[in-house]
């Protein structure tokens, strides 16, 4: 965090933007202040294009207004139900509201909504450091408003609500994902009392909507550091109640001296290695359900210890119904999670063993145009405490990778159809779809998988006709 003078804040609002809301403002003579994220973020130094402001009035008045004054280039859109307007101009988005205070109902997080002063409409803020305002009226152009000490909790990187936090949790509790959403993202303390409130308040977590959860869960994913809000979510209590399919995976069990790892932390691990090589979102909730079904088939086995069969089948499988609950999407972007939690075992077996060209080509057919995340994942999972073990699988996956890279480059397999279709098939030996028409087609890809024959066509021609020989098959003429 940066300190500043009132003249150096003043700085930050020159932009000719501001100067044209200051103007419409004092010609309806109207109060209006910056405020939220955009002000924390200047002592923050984090770059913020969108610009909230607060009105002692009518903000679609002041939108509708500044909008007429700053001409063609400017787009103004209204939103009458909620008493707010959004002002587009050159790339940057100003939302304007009138300052209100909030009641609510205790079965509902819809507030009832009054006019109010600028007081009010702080106080209604989720923390102190979303409670900053800045007057942007010429008279008091610059001026910061902190009412509850936002800018000592900036420099404290602390996050605390304005008033007392069983209100603001119960009221909107929302708030409570949002809290540990920015402690999060800006790599903050949540406040001990704020803290203890999110553990009593944790239940209120049901009455809100699966997107709305979901929204503040992507969020945390794209921080940084992620597993800091997985960690939270676990210790205030929410975590069992929005994702108890991660609380599962809790634990460790001891038999007969043997004892395997906590497969939650080991997760979060995972999930921190891939957040340092891409902010791929899919890619991190692929991370975070690579072994999601590891509690629903763990074994013991005498000989072999504690086992998880096909727990990246499984987890494949749980995937949608994940998915579904949280509302996330079901499109091809649970598809990819689903295939990279399916094959994330794939390298590792490979890399652990020798590397063979079939075991590899039948990989890069798999994965197809998403190898590269793959091994990535698989990468970001190796986290075994034991340095020479470690290092022996990084390099082995070195070996995948080159053995991957040559063999797409001779063989072109990645994503590659049969030189040889069901309907050729049908149409040489006069057959209906039927079982034998499948297994012909089958062979033919596996034989080119296999490295029996090369992906070409009068190769694949050849062996058709000896398999089909061997079923009984002939040519029609």
């Amino acid at each position: 965090m940066i300190e500043l003078t009132g003249e150096e804040l003043k700085l930050h609002f020159s932009d000719n933007i501001f100067g044209q809301i200051s103007e419409t403002a004092d010609a309806l003579h109207l109060e209006c202040y910056a405020v939220g994220g955009y002000v924390r973020d200047i002592f923050l130094q984090r770059p913020s294009k969108d610009i909230d402001v607060v009105v002692v009035g009518s903000g679609i008045e002041m939108a509708e207004a500044l909008g007429r004054k700053l001409g063609k280039g400017a787009h103004v859109s209204v939103f009458k139900n909620f008493g707010t307007a959004q002002v587009k101009f050159c790339g940057t988005e100003i939302e304007f509201v009138g300052a209100r205070k909030e009641s609510y109902q205790r079965d509902s997080r819809k507030p009832i909504v009054e006019d109010g002063t600028l007081e009010d409409d702080q106080n209604r803020r989720d923390f102190t450091i979303n409670a900053l305002a800045v007057c942007l009226n010429k008279n008091r152009f610059g001026e910061l408003i902190d009412p509850f000490g936002g800018l000592n909790d900036l420099k404290e990187r602390t996050i605390r609500t304005p008033l007392n936090p069983d209100i603001t949790f119960s009221d909107d509790p929302l708030r409570m994902m949002r809290c540990i959403r920015f402690a999060t993202q800006l790599n903050f303390y949540i406040d001990d009392a704020t803290f203890e409130s999110l553990c009593r308040n944790k239940e209120r977590i049901e009455i809100i909507s699966g997107e709305r959860i979901a929204d503040e869960l992507n969020k945390i994913m794209l921080a940084p550091i992620p597993s800091k809000g997985f960690i939270d979510l676990d210790r205030s209590g929410l975590l069992s109640l929005i994702f108890p399919e991660l609380i599962a995976m809790q634990g460790v069990d001891t038999r007969n001296g043997k004892a395997h790892k906590d497969n939650f932390y080991h997760t979060l691990e995972v999930l921190d290695n891939i957040s340092k090589q891409t902010d791929n979102l899919w890619l991190r909730w692929s991370a975070l359900l690579h072994d999601i079904a590891k509690p629903v088939t763990k074994r013991w086995e005498p000989k072999a210890g504690w086992t998880f069969h096909n727990h990246n089948f499984i987890g494949e499988k749980m995937i949608p119904v994940i998915f579904r609950r949280m509302k996330l999407p079901m499109n091809e972007k649970m598809k990819y999670v689903q295939k990279m939690v399916s094959l994330h075992m794939r390298p590792i077996a490979i890399a652990d063993d020798i590397v063979t060209d079939s075991a590899v080509r039948r990989l890069l057919f798999e994965a197809g145009n998403d190898i590269e995340d793959l091994m990535t994942l698989c990468e970001a999972d190796i986290t075994s405490k034991n340095t020479e073990r470690k290092q022996r699988f990084l390099n082995n996956f070195q070996l995948v990778r080159q053995k991957l890279k040559d063999i797409e480059e001779k063989d072109r397999v990645r994503n590659f159809q049969p030189p040889i279709g069901g309907e050729q098939i049908m149409r040489v030996f006069g057959l209906k779809p039927c079982q034998e028409v499948g297994s012909l087609k089958s062979a033919i890809k596996d034989a080119i998988l296999d490295g029996v024959i090369s992906n070409d066509y009068d190769e694949a021609y050849h062996f058709m006709l000896q398999r089909a020989k061997a079923m009984g098959l002939k040519p029609v003429d």
